[in-house]
């Protein structure tokens, strides 16, 4: 009998996302394989987690990340694991990326987490000029000082609680969502003081991401619990909304100027909006069955836009009408967009399975897209944020980076 551990559920998937079905067949012959079979073979559904693998690098990075979240790991195993899974279990299936030439000319600037295999997800621009991340795997929130490229981290107070999304309020506080400690966090930088809103509903199991409204109620969407959450930071009070549409899997947001919340639904092809008078949902059905929008911006026009990770589509919702257009990205059907910020009215983007990653600009007025490799490979950029003077932020998570990228400004 294979040695049974108890793994963090987040561990356990990161290592699963690129693997067969373990618990299904036996392991290829090779140097590694008991290894794997010892630590790896009795934690999780495997049958669930069929990916597209990784590159040596990427696995090595992913078994750092393991031992981030409290897998058993030596240097020695993870030296005989790395080329193993590398091996059986290579990249593939990633389309190449295509690059839109254009007019516009950015510039990258790449910042390294300080904890290899941090996994960051969600980067955040603050008002000071710093950068924020995620650092979901090591259970930290990181600040990047651009100017001279410090990077300090802040060590949450729940183990392993899995910090996702990252919005500051007006008085400079980091708030977080607690995606595997079931809460939202709120982290002061000036003291490194941690207060936490734990869910009031135990199925509430993964906040993901969150966002203020103009009267600073925080909003989340719980994802995998089919809820939305409201927050109220003067009171503490937690309000938990369920969609119409069972298993919707609510998931990115964003606030369009009168105040209304919408929220893309991950579990199917739908975009929701919540009237924070009266908590009422209503959902726009998107017009293709396999549409599955994943991050969602939002124009000065309140036109809704989308990145619809399944299909490899931009897409644009008017509220109003409920017409949706949908363009192709670039890189192709799967090429996934995946994080999204509107910055001036222009539409920025990353495609998360070209190899390498891209950024994307779309301008609206022409219809015309423009894309450029990012450094490193990018890999895998889940959210973007905006700075306040208009420049793109990505969290890449699999090399472990935060890169700014500074945009073309209106003249």
């Amino acid at each position: 009998m294979f040695k049974k551990i108890r793994l963090p559920l987040m561990a356990a998937g990161l290592l699963y996302a690129g693997l067969p079905a373990w618990g299904q067949q036996s392991l290829p012959e090779g140097k590694g394989k008991e290894i794997a079979e010892a630590k790896c073979n009795s934690c999780h559904a495997l049958e669930a987690r069929v990916g597209n693998g990784y590159t040596a690098k990427g696995w090595g990075t992913v078994l750092r990340m393991m031992t981030n979240h409290g897998v058993p790991l030596s240097k020695g195993e993870i030296a005989t694991l790395t080329p193993y899974l590398a091996k059986n279990y290579p990249e593939k299936n990633k389309p190449a990326a295509v690059v839109a030439k254009g007019p516009a000319k950015v510039s990258m600037k790449i910042f390294q987490a300080s904890t290899p295999g941090s996994r960051p997800h969600d980067p955040l621009a603050t008002r000071d000029g710093s950068l924020w991340y995620t650092g979901q795997m090591a259970n930290v929130l990181g600040r990047v000082d651009p100017k001279t490229g410090k990077v300090k981290e802040y060590p949450l107070k729940t183990p392993h609680s899995g910090p996702h999304g990252l919005m500051e309020d007006k008085d400079g506080n980091i708030w977080y969502t607690g995606n595997t400690g079931a809460l939202i966090g709120k982290l002061d930088p000036k003291t490194g003081a941690d207060t936490e809103y734990p869910m009031p509903d135990p199925t509430a199991k993964d906040p993901h991401t969150l966002i203020f409204d103009q009267s600073g109620i925080l909003w989340f969407t719980v994802q995998n619990a089919n809820r939305i959450g409201r927050l109220d930071p003067k009171t503490g009070e937690i309000k938990l909304l369920t969609p119409p549409t069972p298993k919707s899997r609510p998931y990115g947001m964003a606030v369009n100027s009168k105040g209304m919340v919408f929220v893309v639904q991950f579990g199917t092809n739908s975009v929701a909006s919540i009237d924070p008078a009266t908590l009422q949902i209503r959902e726009y059905k998107l017009p293709d069955p396999g549409a599955r929008p994943r991050r969602i911006a939002i124009t000065s026009d309140d036109l809704v836009w989308y990145s619809d990770y399944a299909r490899g589509y931009l897409g644009r919702l008017d509220p109003a009408t409920g017409k949706v257009t949908e363009w192709q990205s670039p890189s192709g059907p799967k090429s996934a967009p995946y994080g999204i910020s509107a910055i001036n009215d222009v539409i920025w983007y990353s495609e998360s399975e070209s190899t390498p990653n891209t950024v994307v600009r779309f301008d609206p007025k022409t219809a015309k897209f423009q894309s450029w490799a990012i450094p490193g490979g990018g890999n895998i950029v889940r959210n973007t944020s905006v700075t306040p003077d208009g420049n793109f932020v990505l969290a890449n998570s699999l090399i472990n980076t935060v890169t700014l990228v500074t945009v073309p400004k209106v003249k």
